[in-house]
């Protein structure tokens, strides 16, 4: 399997398991499962709403020795209500608490936009507030010195388009590293892929398979099906592979990081062993041709009458 490189010569398998979406009485289980059989990458989020569950999985398995903490990577997401200066430390400590860990491998922000403190989900404009209220260089500064006080070994952000990269940047010289954004052939992101790689900064994708299990409110009603696509059926059947594992390998062969999300036994396992698989030339070129700018997950939710998150991703 690939593994990605860090400034500091740490590395991270670029397949890990996800677990959004995962249900609080399934996702214990779900992490057991990946990490008695080799996963060594792990993605959470406190929004998620399942980082205790989460956190009784490492308990066990660190705890009997199969598996030890410094071999795996975990990454954590900090919500948008704790992006005021002296949220977010705090936010992430609740997140070590729940995980039952005393550091994290790596911290992101999880969207660049920020809600009000006591605000899980927005409902209406006045539940956000403004990055001019709350500009990301405050929120990223809390983010470093987590860093410096040994919470975090790595920082990075989530959903950031070049545009917002480049604001953040400029205003710092502790440089992102890692973007973590939705990517898949319908949505390639090569302009966005060649700024990270020219700035030193991984990617991680997610909704690898295109997110049909998110909630409905969230889905179009004629949006198309990745593992549906009978150019990836074709390349799957070419390979002995499903749709699935031809996905997961193309964003591992393309260098970044990629996070399916199971809960099922035999799916988990299968997704790790996409490692197994190579794409030939012809397979990368048919996949590219099926680029056409989809969205699985559009950011339309934060858009409310009266707030400044219009079209957060500037594309």
């Amino acid at each position: 399997m690939k593994k990605l490189k860090f400034r500091n010569g740490d590395t991270m398998d670029a397949i890990g398991l996800g677990t959004w979406k995962s249900e609080k009485g399934e996702v214990t289980k779900a992490v057991k499962t990946a990490l008695n059989n080799g996963y060594k990458h792990i993605d959470c989020a406190a929004t998620y709403g399942n980082e205790a569950e989460v956190g009784e999985a490492f308990s066990e398995i660190f705890n009997n020795g199969k598996v030890k903490r410094e071999d795996v990577w975990i990454t954590s997401k900090l919500w948008n209500n704790a992006h005021k200066q002296e949220d977010v430390i705090p936010a992430l400590k609740q997140t070590l608490k729940d995980l039952q860990l005393d550091y994290l491998d790596l911290y992101l922000i999880h969207w660049p936009v920020a809600f009000k403190p006591d605000v899980g989900f927005p409902e209406k404009a006045e539940d956000f507030l403004s990055l001019e209220e709350v500009p990301l260089i405050e929120t990223w500064n809390e983010m470093v010195k987590a860093k410096e006080q040994g919470l975090v070994k790595h920082i990075g952000v989530s959903n950031f388009s070049i545009e917002k990269l480049k604001d953040l940047m400029a205003e710092t010289d502790q440089i992102p590293e890692m973007n973590q954004v939705e990517l898949h052939p319908y949505l390639q992101q090569n302009k966005l892929l060649e700024f990270c790689s020219k700035n030193g900064i991984n990617v991680t994708a997610y909704s690898p398979l295109g997110s049909g299990d998110r909630p409905d409110e969230m889905k179009a009603a004629d949006e198309p099906s990745l593992l549906e696509n009978p150019v990836i059926n074709k390349i799957a059947k070419k390979h002995g592979g499903s749709p699935g594992q031809i996905l997961i390998k193309w964003s591992e062969q393309r260098g970044t990081a990629v996070i399916p999300k199971s809960t099922n036994e035999d799916r988990i396992k299968q997704n790790l062993m996409s490692a197994g698989y190579q794409l030939d030339e012809d397979d990368m070129k048919e996949i590219a041709d099926l680029d056409y700018h989809f969205r699985y997950v559009n950011g339309k939710f934060f858009e409310m009458e009266g707030n400044s998150y219009e079209n957060i991703y500037n594309d």
